[in-house]
């Protein structure tokens, strides 16, 4: 039988990797190891978190690749999304529980587009999180935003980052923080 990995498991790959790889486990337990992120991938977090804290957003319910424990089939899984926007500070474990998380966008990267636009949709619309964006790496950087709604999610706009870039966040975050 495989050996079942747990979020200690995890946080020590994590940890030991020299290479700046992440290693992540989905709800059904499969391990990914995710390459460290492109130039092109920072820009586009940096820009989002530059965005929302210009707004006003807290700093500290703003995290970039933070650990987040979602429910699993065989006990809690481990994903790290690209940012997460909390509506109060999420603490400061190793795997966060999702209480508070408000939203979690994934920058779409070669090899992760399957992940990103199916699996991670089916497991962050099961674990509860209302909110979910993906960003493309077409030529606008297509934002998607999905909305929960009855226990699954719904598009709701898909437009270039720089539409987004000029919108005010409230406008798509609760005010809760």
């Amino acid at each position: 039988m495989p050996t079942i990995i747990t979020l200690d498991d995890l946080a020590a790959m994590n940890e030991a990797d020299d290479h700046g790889r992440r290693y992540e486990t989905s709800a059904q337990g499969v391990l990914s190891v995710v390459p460290p992120p492109d130039g092109k991938h920072a820009k586009i977090a940096t820009r989002l978190m530059s965005w929302l804290l210009r707004a006003g957003w807290p700093d500290d319910q703003i995290l970039q690749v933070p650990g987040i424990r979602i429910p699993g089939a065989v006990g809690p899984a481990g994903r790290i999304p690209d940012l997460t926007v909390w509506s109060h500070e999420p603490g400061d474990a190793v795997w966060l529980d999702l209480d508070g998380l408000l939203l979690i966008i994934e920058i779409i990267s070669p090899g992760s587009e399957a992940t990103d636009r199916f699996t991670k949709v089916n497991e962050y619309a099961g674990a509860g999180i209302p909110l979910y964006w993906t960003v493309a790496r077409d030529t606008a950087n297509t934002v998607t935003m999905y909305r929960l709604s009855n226990g699954s999610y719904q598009v709701t706009a898909e437009k270039p980052l720089s539409w987004l870039l000029q919108s005010d966040p409230h406008d798509h975050l609760p005010m809760e923080h």
